[in-house]
């Protein structure tokens, strides 16, 4: 699933391509009677609606929050994409061939991990956003923007980890309120801290040297100023890499991130630890069903 750094990424790329474009029309081959789904553009009956909401919209700003892409419209509504596990967005110009969506030029749009578009925007200047999502469970949606950040979309997020005022002062408050929970699995809930998930929590850990199955009550301050710091380093450095993309992430050019050419932990499973003087070989576990990687010797 794209994290902090790869949603950044997307966001940084719609602020330079699409503000001050017009939506000029919307297009989904999505379909779902699924009744969860009653306010994603999926649902047959809320899709008529988002389309004659958004149409003819201009687009005034796009912003991050935790995972979750926010375009706000001249017209007083917001766009939220959430891109849950294989979705990304993609900005080019788009035609119809065979019935499918695809990129007018041989290009970074035309890797094959691109090639699920179910949603297409098409905007003002011939252009097209497009959501590629080879398994379908991404999320758009409608809000009004006024109160965007008060719905359930929202209002229960964490705070914004890369933050300045996000101190140490404030990480400890917000870990003290899963104190019994495994360091790991507290750092991925967004609840807690916004945008963490499974690659950049395992590669915080390794670099702050922290195992992911201490529970939160048992760490040292000393440890948890190593892990804030951690947390900013990583995820800083996963944004300037343009994101990690060892599974489905691309940029919205169509381009592959490097942060998984730099990985220490995750997917590293019976190498050597690459932190210097250390002997350790990275093990994986599972954690809460997820995959955990770690070194056994540094991480402590």
């Amino acid at each position: 699933m794209p994290e902090l750094p790869e949603v950044e990424t997307t966001v940084r790329g719609l602020k330079k391509y699409i503000v001050r474009k017009k939506i000029l029309d919307v297009w989904t081959d999505l379909s779902t009677k699924d009744k969860r789904q009653a306010g994603n553009i999926a649902n047959p009956k809320f899709f008529p609606k988002f389309r004659r909401a958004v149409r003819n919209a201009k687009i005034v700003s796009v912003e991050r929050r935790a995972k979750n892409i926010l375009i706000n419209l001249n017209n007083g509504k917001t766009i939220l994409i959430h891109m849950k596990m294989t979705g990304h967005l993609l900005y080019g110009r788009y035609e119809v061939r065979d019935g499918k969506w695809v990129p007018k030029k041989e290009g970074p749009l035309g890797d094959p991990f691109n090639r699920f578009i179910h949603v297409v925007f098409s905007l003002s200047g011939k252009k097209h956003l497009a959501f590629s999502d080879a398994r379908k469970f991404g999320k758009v949606t409608l809000m009004d923007t006024e109160t965007a950040h008060d719905t359930k979309h929202l209002n229960g997020i964490g705070p914004e980890p890369l933050d300045k005022n996000f101190t140490l002062v404030k990480f400890k408050e917000r870990l003290s309120k899963k104190l019994n929970g495994k360091v790991k699995s507290v750092l991925m809930d967004q609840s807690v801290i916004a945008g963490i998930g499974n690659i950049y929590s395992d590669e915080i850990l390794w670099r702050a040297g922290v195992h992911p199955l201490r529970k939160v009550s048992k760490i040292k301050e000393g440890e948890l100023k190593s892990i804030l710091k951690a947390t900013k380093e990583t995820l800083s450095k996963g944004i300037d890499l343009g994101g990690d993309s060892m599974s489905d992430y691309r940029d919205l050019l169509g381009r592959r991130g490097k942060f998984q050419l730099h990985h220490m932990a995750y997917q590293r499973t019976d190498e050597k630890c690459q932190r210097k003087n250390c002997r350790g070989v990275v093990k994986k576990i599972a954690l809460a069903g997820r995959s955990t990687h770690f070194c056994p010797v540094h991480q402590r």
